[in-house]
């Protein structure tokens, strides 16, 4: 991933020489485990956990001539070692290494985001307590519905991001995989005991039946969890683009001192944190793609999974991180414009509470579809400058039905305050 994306303690986890580290480490708690059971010489598992070292331009090196990246960093850490360097990789196939490696990449990817994520909820929770009893208008095909509060909307976005937040602590749960079996996944190499003490040492599962590599549905799951965190993003971003539109004007992203919104028009101030954070999900979904393709491998395996791999695990956690990053930022500089959220209520005239007018008048003994008449007759006749409060109280049919005061609190979205305020107090977000 680009520089430009990518938050310095996410994309460290992810360089070139964090992935040998966890291969070496895998090495060295097979070489233990091995010397527990007797199938190498205590001696060389000492010398291998006190000895082992790497260095990518060795490897690199190596490689040239290999054209095998785990060869020439197991040629590389068995000439640090020396004469006891013979039992490095004692047993194992490349994908032994490779796939339990990347679980610790995983794992430790996984906490960085776990903490990203629980840094935006908490601001999301702080908007939502802040602005739960501001009104706007609730809107469905983009138009004018009934009113809403900006705190009770954000809600719904918390409930989303959390059910994104379960999925991805499972796909990652999923994920701590040790795989040392071999080959075709059959022990033929080493007993599968030493899979059990790696498994242990290292704090992870054993995968029940492996092929050459752990089976890609796992991976797949994760990289559907991430997508559904960025389709999160993406709902909550476009709302927010929504309501910055110049004729909504209802939010404005934080705009910092020195800060240009168009090259060419000095007015600008563009919703650009929100369309960014847009274009990332696109990522996401993409990288989500490239992953369930690479669950039907050839027979016990191919290598098709590989290079999709080394792009998308790195790119896909990065992007996640630091689009959680900017919406936390996003939301903690939201500058909301209550009076102008009123205001935009007041566009409709009053036609926002119609529903509510309805179930009076069904209250009141009319059958729905004659009171649903009325009120579509009404709203749809109003003229520039009347309200719908006014014409239902001039009405002769249905005005009758109606007290002055009735009215006044029908129109006054009090009920709509209180329901909204007594759901989220229930949901404690209040």
């Amino acid at each position: 991933m680009i520089s430009r994306y990518t938050r310095p303690e996410m994309g460290e986890i992810w360089q070139p020489e964090k992935r040998f580290e966890k291969m070496l480490a895998v090495e060295v708690a097979v070489a233990q485990a091995q010397a527990e059971i007797g199938l190498i010489p205590k001696k060389a598992a000492l010398e291998i956990k006190k000895k082992s070292a790497f260095s990518i331009e060795r490897i690199h090196e190596i490689e040239r001539t290999t054209k095998h990246d785990v060869i020439a960093f197991v040629s590389n850490v068995a000439e640090n070692v020396g004469p006891s360097g013979r039992f490095v990789h004692y047993g194992l196939t490349s994908s032994d290494v490779l796939d339990t490696a990347l679980s610790l990449q995983i794992r430790e990817a996984g906490m960085v985001l776990k903490t990203s994520f629980a840094k935006m909820i908490k601001t999301l929770q702080i908007l939502i307590r802040r602005e739960a009893k501001t009104l706007c208008a609730g809107r469905t095909h983009g138009m004018h519905a009934e009113p809403t509060s900006f705190g009770f909307k954000l809600a719904g976005h918390f409930y989303e991001f959390k059910r994104a937040e379960a999925r991805l602590n499972l796909a990652l749960k999923n994920m701590e995989i040790a795989k040392l079996s071999g080959a075709v996944g059959t022990y033929s190499a080493q007993t599968h005991l030493v899979e059990v003490k790696v498994a242990k040492k290292l704090k992870l599962q054993r995968e029940s039946i492996a092929t050459q590599v752990i089976p890609r549905d796992r991976h797949a799951d994760l990289f559907l969890a991430l997508s559904m965190l960025g389709s999160a993003l993406e709902r909550l971003a476009i709302e927010l683009r929504h309501l910055q539109r110049t004729e909504v004007g209802e939010v404005i992203e934080g705009f910092t001192p020195g800060q240009k919104g168009s090259s060419a028009m000095p007015h600008k101030k563009n919703p650009i944190s929100a369309e960014n954070i847009s274009g990332l999900s696109r990522l996401l979904k993409g990288y989500a793609f490239s992953a369930l393709e690479n669950i039907p491998l050839w027979h016990e395996r191919d290598i098709s999974h590989s290079s999709v791999e080394r792009v998308i695990f790195a790119d896909a956690f990065i992007v996640s991180d630091y689009a959680l990053d900017r919406m936390n930022q996003l939301l903690s500089g939201l500058f909301i414009d209550r009076e102008r959220m009123l205001k935009n209520m007041d566009l409709s005239r009053g036609m926002l509470f119609s529903s509510h007018l309805l179930l009076h008048l069904v209250e009141k003994g009319l059958s729905r579809e004659e009171a649903y008449k009325h009120i579509q007759r009404l709203s749809h006749t109003l003229t520039e400058g009347e309200s719908l409060q006014a014409r239902v109280a001039e009405d002769t049919e249905i005005g009758p039905y109606f007290t002055k005061k009735q009215l006044k609190q029908l129109f006054s979205g009090e009920k709509h305050k209180q329901e909204i305020a007594r759901h989220l107090r229930s949901l404690r977000l209040m």
